[in-house]
């Protein structure tokens, strides 16, 4: 561990012990024990929403200054072990969000208490009573994402199908709609959209066809098999077993 890594992790446990949340203590430092995707993954597909309007807070979310994903060197290896299975199959991975900063969690939190900002509710939460997000654990004041192992991720075939842009102002659909219907992704189709809030998202959900269960199934096997865990309420969540930060949340930019 290099000295800058023990000196933040140190502040970091102070704060924690404090009762502060220990998010703000790295700002705009990226420690060298993270990584760009692209290093360790050249042909990762990339579809960072939350660098786009295309989410369910409908702007760019703060902390985004790049559409790149960063990991724990450790999980970025692992998912290249993913990746390098998938390849015989003309199959890659592609990925919606890495490591998140605490301003973006931040960022999630005033919007989700803001129960009148309802513009995208149509698309990612059209099931979900706004008021109910955090009771119901879709938003919390922390995320795993900000430990730097977690990652948001879906399959794809290759060629890799060409998938429209969003537009601001596009019409948006439910997110559990057919595909074809939803908004068109390009991946192996998984039954709902990414970061599609409800029931129909949780990956073990039987009210979806066996294609999409056994795409879901697919994806959750290659991930358990290179030691990541699936998140129960999402298909596309997956945190690495042994994530060599487990107590921390850093909160540099991405970019």
């Amino acid at each position: 561990m290099t000295l800058k890594l023990f000196l933040i992790t140190l502040l970091a446990a102070i704060l924690f012990s404090a009762g502060e949340p220990p998010a703000s203590f790295c700002e705009e430092v990226m420690p060298d024990t993270f990584v760009h995707i692209q290093e360790i993954i050249p042909d990762a597909l990339l579809d960072i929403r939350y660098f786009t309007e295309h989410n369910f807070l409908g702007v760019k979310v703060d902390g985004y200054l790049a559409p790149t994903c960063i990991l724990t060197r450790p999980a970025a290896e692992a998912l290249a072990r993913v990746q390098e299975d998938l390849a015989p199959f003309g199959m890659t991975i592609k990925i919606y969000d890495c490591y998140r900063p605490q301003k973006a969690v931040d960022h999630f939190v005033r919007w989700a208490k803001d129960i009148n900002d309802t513009r995208t509710r149509k698309e990612f939460y059209p099931t979900v009573d706004k008021r109910h997000l955090f009771r119901d654990g879709y938003i919390a004041e922390r995320s795993g994402h900000s430990r730097g192992s977690t990652v948001d991720l879906t399959l794809v075939p290759l060629p890799a199908p060409i998938q429209p842009s969003y537009k601001a102002g596009d019409p948006l659909k439910e997110c559990y709609l057919p595909a074809g219907v939803r908004f068109a992704d390009n991946s192996l189709d998984m039954g709902t959209g990414f970061d599609c809030f409800g029931e129909m998202s949780h990956p073990e959900n039987k009210d979806i066809g066996p294609q999409q269960r056994a795409n879901r199934l697919l994806l959750k096997t290659l991930m358990a098999r290179h030691g990541f865990r699936n998140l129960p309420e999402e298909w596309w969540h997956f945190t690495l077993n042994n994530e060599p930060y487990p107590d921390t949340y850093f909160n540099f930019p991405v970019k």
